[in-house]
This record gives C-alpha cells, structure tokens and sequence, in this order.
C-alpha cells in the first residue's frame, strides 16, 4: 500500500513540468504574453509579506521552495495525450498486477497509465528523496509550529456560504473553520493581517505559470479524503485546463473559505492572474468532482448493504469520474429496477462458466450445466444464453472496452438528427381536419411546430452541433415536436467487434467454434442492448452539458456588462413607465437618486395639450433635462410624444433629450418586499417610475435588487438548470459590486449584501449599526458590527469605501442616540483597539492587510497618505516607477509586485474612481426613426442590448432590435482588446451595422457589423 501511495505522489510532482509545457503552447497566444509570461529566475520571494493572514494549512507548502527551482531546467517531457484506446497486448495484460490496479488506472488519464508503468525501485527511491528533502528544508521551529492544530483558524467565524454541494463534500471539514460554528470564542478573535504567510512565501515566487510541486502530505489527504482511484488535482487540472500548481491554490483557497472576488483581487499570484470566471469554472468542477466522490461512497454503501458489493464492482464505481459514468455502472443494481438479463444468469450459477469459457475454454462442456426442469438451465441452448448475457455484462463494464469504443466514435462521423415526432404530425392531421371548426386551436399547433421549422430536418456533426442548436432540439423534444437519434456509423461496431474477438475478450487458450460462436454473438449483444445506449445517452448528455454551461457562460457575461454600465449623474432625471389607459407615470428623481416628485400624465388620450402643459411645467420647474423612457407599452408613442415637443422647442431654454432603457422586472420589484420597505405608501405603478430612472443613475445599484433572471439577458434561460444558473448570475452580481466598490455611509442594505463575504444578516446588521451609531468613520469600525468575524471582515474589507465627503455630509445630519451597546460588542471592544479617526487609505481598493505596505511605499515616494489622488502624488508614484521596476520596488517595501501594482493603482487613482467610467452611458436622442425608413444598405449607429449564442441584438433606434448574425462578427472587424474574449460583443457597447435585410411583417431587421466604436 505504501508503493502506491509514493507512485502517486511522484505522478503529481513530475507531471508539473508537462502540463506548464502542454499549456504554453497550446493555450497561449502571443496577444496573452504579457499576461501569462513565465517569471523571471530573478525574482526572488520576499522573506516576509502581509498580503494574508497566517494559514497554518498552507504551510504544508513551504518546504518545496529551495528544491522546485530546479524543475524547468528538467528534459522536457512528452505531453499528456487525450485518452484513448489502449494499445497493450494480451501478454502485457497478464503480467500487470494487481488487476483491481489495472482495471481503475484505465478510467482515468492515458497520462496516469503510462506513468504507472514505471518500475517500483525508482518510485521507492524518488519517494526517499522527497522525504529527505522534507526534513532539510524544514527549521525545526516550523516544524513544531505545522505538527499543531491552528487555534486561531478553528476559533474565527465563517462568514463565506459556501454551496450544499461544497459543504456536504467530506474533505471540507479538515483544516477550515468549521469547528468555530460550534466554539464562536468571539472574545479571542484576531484581526491582524501583519504576520508572515509561509504559503505566500511559496507562491509569490511563481507567478505566470512557474510550477510548484504539490507536498507529499497534501497529495496523499487529497486522495484519501476523497477515496476514489484518480487523483483530484490530476483530473481538474485536465478537465479545466489549468496548472496543478494553480489547482492546488484555488482549492486551499476555496477550503479556507476565500470568495471569488477576493481572490481575483487580492490573492492573483497564487492563481496565475485568472480572471473571475475562470476561477468559477474551477471552482464548478472541484464542487461537481467532490459530489462525484460523495455519490460513489453512498452508493458503494448501499450496495454493501444489499451484500451485491465485490471487489471488482467497487474498483469499477472508484474509477468513475462522472455522475454519468457512475450511473452506468450502478444501473443494474438500483433497487426497483428489474433484474438485469446477467443478474438472472449469475443467480443460476453460470458466472463460473463465463470464467471457464474465457479462461481454459478447452476444458469447458456446456452439457455438465444442462438442469432439466430448471429455467434457464433446461438446455444446452439456455445455457449458452445465459453464459453470452454474463459476457455482454463484463464487456459493457470493463473500462478498457468502454476507452476504445469512445476512441472509436472520437474518430467516426457520429452524427445528431431531430424531425417531426410521429405524434406531432398526428395532431396536426387531427387539427387540419377540424380546421374549419376551430381556426384559432389549428393556428396556435401550426405557430408551435412552425418554431421548430430549422429543426424538422436537421442533421449535424455531433462535434460541430451549436449549444443554441442543442438547446433548441431538447426543447422541442420536451414538447413532444421533435424525435432525436444519435447516429453512430456502423464501422465501428465493426471494427469494435474484431478488436474485442481478437484482442481484449480472446480466450486464453485453444477453444471450439461454439465457444468463439458464444464470444462473438455475446459482443454483438453487449453493443447494442449496452454500450450503444449508453454512448447514446453520454453524448446527449456532453452535449446538453455543454451548452447549458455556454448559455450560462452567455447570462454571466451579459449581466456583467449591463450591471457595469456607466452611470449618468450631476443631472436630475425624470423616469417615465409609459402606457395607455393608465397615463404615462412619472418620477423625478435628484442627481443623488432621491425622489423629488412623482406623477401621472394621460399624454395618449383626448386632453393631450393640458397634460402636455403639466409635463412641461414640471421639467421646467425642476430643471429637468434627461427623460428616461421604459421600453414597455406604449414606448414607441410615448417617445414619439417627447421627440416631437423637444423638435418644437417645447421645453426651452432647457436642452432636453430622451433615452429607452430596459423595464424587464420593474413590475415584479415594484410589488416586492424590498419595494415596499424601500418606498412604502407608494403606488406600484410610481415605484416602477422610480426604478427605469435609478436604472440609468446608477445600474448597479438598482439591478441588484431585482432577480437577475427578470432582468432579461441571455437566451433559452428556461432550458438550462435552474440552480447553476441562479449560482452563477448570483456570482457575477457579488463580483461587480465588490470591483465597483460601495460607499458604507451611504450604500441600501440591498447591495450590501452583494458585497464578497456578506450576507444578509451581515448587512442587515452593518445597516442597523449605522443607524444607532452614526456613519462609519473608517473600515476597522466594521469589527464592531455584531457577526463580523476576522475571515469576513478579510473578505469584505477591500470593498468597503469610507468616502469622506459622504462621511462628512452623513455627521452634518442628525442621527438618533446610539443604544446601549450588547454583550457582545463589548467583548470586541475589549479584545480590539478600534480608532475612531479617518483613514484616507479607507477610500481606496487597498486592503487593509496591505497599509503598512502602503505606508512604506509612500515614505519611499516622499509622499503622505492625505495626497491620494493628487496630481503631485502621482507624478512622484510615476517617477519612482520608472527609475526603478515594480519588481525592485516590491523586494525594497517587502511584499509582491502583484499587491505593489494594486498599491500604486490605489494611491494615484482620483477620489471618487469608478472603474464604470470606461464603459459606455446610456444613449440619449432627440429625434426618432421608424422602421418604414430603413433601407437596405443603410449605415447606422446603434449600442448592443442582448448577446445570445448566435448574434448581437443591436437597437438602432426603430423600436425594434436588429440582429448581427454571428457569422457577421469576425476578428477583423473587431478593435485588438477584443480579440481574446470570448463574447465579442456585449450589451452597451456601440457598434456602426449595416442594414442587410428588413422584414416589416415579422419585425426583423438583419443587420451586417461594420466596426465597434470606441
């Protein structure tokens, strides 16, 4: 047992160098050089650093340090093939032991297999030399310090949710704070972030893709703790295309209850400069591996407890690495089903057969088994059945099979075709012939399939099928429309029939024609009632898979871009929710956001001159220059109202001018909890108002309070699951808030409880605290906030603004006697010294872990934390620079070039820096274009309002979207920036189109993309 735990260690650590050399040359182009470059050999790791706070756990790490230097000078291995079939002959077969061994290293990466191969006294000496190496890096005094528990880490709060499936994986009880939920010994809660950090030592020195080699001890718990016969962070590395070593990072990180946003931020040179949605893609996987492992360990108890459980069958569920994979081998055994055709066979006692017949066939007489009165032994045909149904069930379970199969089908035209459902055709020749009974049922069947029109006869490659395409065909097979079959040539049945008679399932020795007559019908049986359906069924899985992660992949992105939108302010505003009957609502808003007054105007009825008349009084009154119109009903007329009083100079002398933006989920905020505690005693018409007019204000702000799925972006939302979506969009909402940053003082308990490392009674909690105490004077005043732990606080800090002139205003105002403070508080305060005085670092995105570097630096440039922002401070920042490099500047204030860059950007960036200002506003207009005045050929502006899987809905300002098909938008015509995102073009960004082809009837509009504004 322990060879093969020192064979998995040496695995992990030399297949580092292979999967750093197979990534650069395959995932990096020379566009990503300057973000994925190797670091130099130069570079040394700080002796101490402040970037984090100590992590007993990780500095398990820090012994590798002085020996992984020497890595890349190693030869440079081959890389790490995909899986295929394996090409060993039978002989080979026979010498590899033990055989449970062989059987699960076969599901798992051809890279693993190959490695195993390697003979057992060089694994015996290469694990000696890493234990050597251990007890020589290693002072004695870290030596002690790792052998103990960490109190501090097990007393501290969790504050981080993490996921049911994260939090129901065994290994995430070890090492995190999870013991501290039963503990909560608040009064010994340290929030100091100066010690030094062994495992930031380690990483710190590889950034940009230099390796290092996972310890010993980690590689070991890893696998241990998930008890499955591949290795954790071979499989993720593999399946997310990501360093080990990275791997390695995320996963501690993501144990220690990091979020995402923290760790894109303030954690980049432990995973190589990924940006959020890579890490979540990560962080997806670990979690899917982890539910894998877990629903292997409960089925394998299961099956011991039915007492079906053998050897072979638990090495088969060990090596699986899907929940599809699983599903085929435990099948069989669920309860409920019936009793498979080789269960039934196994209980008349014909498994001995089966092993006769492969292993000394020429001794086999299938006479001896003959039971005359017995079912399914009554004769020598019987007996044959039984042996062959015996057979099919070992070829449709042995991984190796199952490995040349898929490498058959990888290498063959499969194919994925849908037409019209037999029952689909028969209710519409049902309907037809009552047609003259009922028009209107006729018309709405018709209207159903007549969606599916593209996919009545559609065929396509199963490797270049769209995932729009997959989406659409599932939904009309969920409707019952459409009929879907996987076509697999039948080639390979051929050609896998002859691999297994002559290869994998050739009996051992000299056997009759009946036996071979018995293996051969037995294969043939095992395809096409086993393995076919079940090839079947994985790549209707794969592929739904796969484009549900890309329509999510889609929502992610087109959320980030409508929440970043630049937002308008210095300007009052007037929020328009237009309509017929009930007369267009009003609300005009203050350049802050606060509601100055509300109304109603019946611009579309009898009496147009005198509420004309109202509308102008107002805008005059309130100087109102900017209307916000939402894009429901009665838009288009209520726009063609404003666009001709702004051509008759109604409203002069003021310059007034319009904008469309999107209403979708206004009328389900406005009846919502939130809406009435918000805005009580309003009408829910008035709140809708309120809402399109925050929503040009400040996007951010007011979109977080509105379900992302109601805010409609994306495509096909209602066919892809519904927890990995809300998952996802939730993660993208924290992670604007966090990198935009919120004001403390003056931020709704709604968008705090976006904030990375809050949740809702946190910031519940935060809002009450400001309420009874008064405003925020700096971030360590958040340590008095009841349920504020040191590891939340590390999370949200960052994010957390104390602006000072929102702090000065928020103390001009009264607030009520703060309470008498709790228990609780009190033993904070005994226990941290909090200042009350004002901290200029407290406006910046510098984490306070980081200020004393901050501090250093400063006193290095000659300058004061006061002069943040200013232009001199800024001039001595860039002169310091560019005498010297940040890596130089790093080593001399002790801390990494990654927090020094962060520092820099911190310090120099003007206050009141909002990262939205580089994205695009909202386009206002004074003038209106029908659709009747396009013409083909026509060169228009227009801004991005929806990407989907397969174009850019684009509004050119007709009142209907026009479509760049995606095979209109190429490289060329997009600006260098873009040309490694992976959504080209995204809502809000301006684009000049040409007009292709408009259709008045169906309201489309194709349009051709010309250039992307900058």
């Amino acid at each position: 047992m322990m060879r093969r735990l020192h064979t998995t260690a040496k695995v992990v650590e030399d297949s580092y160098i292979d999967s750093d050399l197979s990534f650069s040359t395959k995932g990096i182009s020379d566009e990503d050089s300057d973000e994925w470059t190797l670091a130099k050999p130069k570079r040394k790791a700080p002796t101490s650093t402040a970037q984090a706070p100590a992590v007993p756990r990780e500095k398990k790490a820090a012994p590798k340090r002085t020996v992984k230097p020497k890595k890349p000078k190693a030869p440079k291995e081959p890389k790490v093939p995909k899986p295929r079939a394996p090409r060993k002959t039978a002989a080979e077969r026979k010498t590899q032991t033990p055989k449970v061994v062989k059987g699960s290293r076969t599901s798992v990466l051809a890279g693993t297999k190959r490695k195993n191969n390697i003979d057992e006294g060089k694994k015996d000496d290469k694990a000696a030399e890493d234990k050597e190496e251990k007890h020589a890096d290693f002072p004695e005094g870290q030596r002690a310090e790792e052998s103990g528990p960490s109190i501090k880490m097990k007393e501290e709060r969790v504050s981080f949710i993490v996921s049911e499936a994260h939090q129901a994986d065994t290994w995430t009880g070890e090492g995190t704070s999870l013991a501290g939920l039963v503990a909560k010994k608040e009064e010994v809660e340290d929030f100091t972030f100066d010690e030094p950090c062994l495992k930031k030592q380690k990483t710190s020195g590889a950034i940009h893709g230099q390796p290092n080699a996972l310890p010993y001890s980690e590689a070991n718990a890893l696998r241990n703790e998930l008890n499955m016969n591949w290795d954790l962070i071979e499989v993720l590395s593999t399946l997310t295309c990501v360093e080990r070593w990275v791997c390695v990072n995320i996963i501690g990180l993501l144990r220690e209850e990091n979020t995402v946003p923290f760790m894109v931020r303030y954690r980049k040179d432990k995973i190589n400069h990924m940006d959020a949605d890579a890490v979540r893609h990560v962080q997806l996987i670990y979690e899917e591996l982890g539910t894998v492992a877990k629903k292997t360990q409960s089925v394998i108890q299961t099956l011991k407890k039915d007492e079906v459980l053998t050897v072979e069958l638990e090495q088969n569920l060990r090596s699986c690495r899907s929940a599809d994979e699983l599903d085929h081998v435990y099948s069989p055994y669920k309860k409920g089903s019936k009793l498979t055709k080789a269960r039934r066979a196994k209980a008349l006692g014909l498994e001995d057969t089966a092993s006769v017949l492969l292993n000394i066939p020429h001794t086999l007489d299938l006479r001896t088994w003959v039971k005359p009165g017995t079912e399914g032994l009554s004769s020598v045909e019987e007996v044959s059945t039984g042996v062959e149904h015996i057979l099919a069930d070992m070829i449709a379970k042995d991984p190796e099979t199952l490995t040349y199969v898929k490498t058959l089908c990888e290498n063959s035209f499969v194919t994925i075709q849908s037409s019209v459902s037999k029952s689909a055709l028969k209710v519409k020749e049902q309907k037809s012939d009552k047609s003259h009974k009922n028009p209107g049922a006729q018309k709405n069947q018709n209207m159903d399939i007549d969606k599916f029109h593209l996919y009545v006869d559609f065929t396509s490659n199963i490797q270049r099928i769209q995932p729009h395409q997959t989406l659409a065909i599932n939904r009309g097979e969920s409707l019952k429309i459409l009929t879907v079959k996987v076509n697999i040539p039948d080639r390979v049945k051929s050609e896998f029939t002859g691999w297994c008679i002559n290869n994998r399932w050739k009996p051992k020795t000299f056997a009759i024609q009946q036996v071979w007559e018995i293996i051969r019908r037995a294969i043939e049986d095992s395809y096409k009632r086993l393995i076919l359906p079940f090839l079947v069924r994985s790549y209707r899985t794969k592929l739904t898979g796969a484009a549900e992660k890309e329509s999510i992949a889609m929502f992610v992105r087109n959320l980030r871009q409508y929440l970043l939108v630049c937002p308008v302010r210095g300007c009052v505003i007037i929020g328009v929710d237009p309509g017929f009957r009930h007369g267009c609502k009003l609300a005009v808003l203050s350049p802050t956001g606060q509601i100055i007054h509300t109304d109603v105007v019946y611009l579309h009825n009898s009496g147009q001159r005198t509420e004309v008349d109202k509308l102008r009084h107002l805008m005059m009154k309130y100087s109102c220059t900017k209307v916000v119109i939402g894009n429901g009903t009665a838009c288009r007329e209520t726009e063609s109202v404003f666009a001709d009083l702004i051509s008759k100079r109604c409203f002069h002398p003021l310059d007034v001018s319009y904008c469309i933006t999107s209403e979708a989920g206004a009328s389900i905020y406005s009846v919502s909890p939130e809406a009435i505690k918000e805005l009580p005693n309003m009408d829910p018409n008035l709140r809708s108002a309120v809402s399109i007019g925050r929503r040009v204000q400040d996007p951010l702000a007011e979109l977080v309070k509105i379900d992302p799925k109601h805010i409609g972006i994306g495509t096909y939302q209602h066919d892809v699951s519904a927890g990995a979506l809300k998952a996802a969009l939730d993660g993208v909402v924290q992670e604007c808030v966090s990198f935009v940053g919120v004001d403390i003082n003056i931020c709704s308990e709604t968008l705090m409880r976006h904030v990375a490392g809050l949740n809702a009674g946190q910031a519940k909690n935060i809002a009450e605290w400001r309420e009874q105490n008064g405003p925020f004077n700096n971030r360590e005043q958040l340590k008095l906030v009841k349920g504020m732990g040191p590891k939340t606080y590390q999370q949200c800090a960052g994010f957390i603004r104390v602006n000072p002139q929102t702090l000065h205003s928020a103390k001009s105002s009264p607030h009520p006697v703060p309470e008498k403070p709790a228990a609780t508080k009190r033993k904070r305060k005994n226990c941290v010294n909090i200042p009350t005085s004002f901290n200029p670092l407290d406006q910046t995105c510098i984490h306070p872990e980081s200020y004393h570097v901050a501090q250093r630096f400063l006193s290095l440039v000659g300058g004061s934390a006061d002069q943040i922002g200013s232009p001199g401070l800024r001039q001595c920042v860039e002169q310091k620079v560019w005498a010297s490099s940040t890596e130089e500047l790093a080593k001399t204030v002790d801390s990494t070039p990654e927090t020094l860059k962060l520092i820099i950007d911190g310090l120099t960036q003007p206050p009141g820096f909002d990262i939205r200002q580089n994205f695009g506003q909202a386009d206002f207009k004074r003038g209106i274009v029908s659709m009747s005045d396009l013409r083909v050929g026509a060169v228009l502006t227009g801004r991005v309002e929806n990407a989907a899987l397969f174009g850019a809905f684009v509004d050119i300002g007709v009142g209907r979207s026009g479509l760049i098909h995606k095979r209109y938008i190429t490289l060329d015509k997009l600006p260098a920036s873009q040309h490694r995102r992976s959504l080209v073009l995204g809502p809000g960004e301006r684009v000049e189109v040409r007009v292709l082809n408009v259709d008045p009837q169906r309201g489309r509009i194709g349009l051709d993309l010309i250039r992307v504004l900058q």
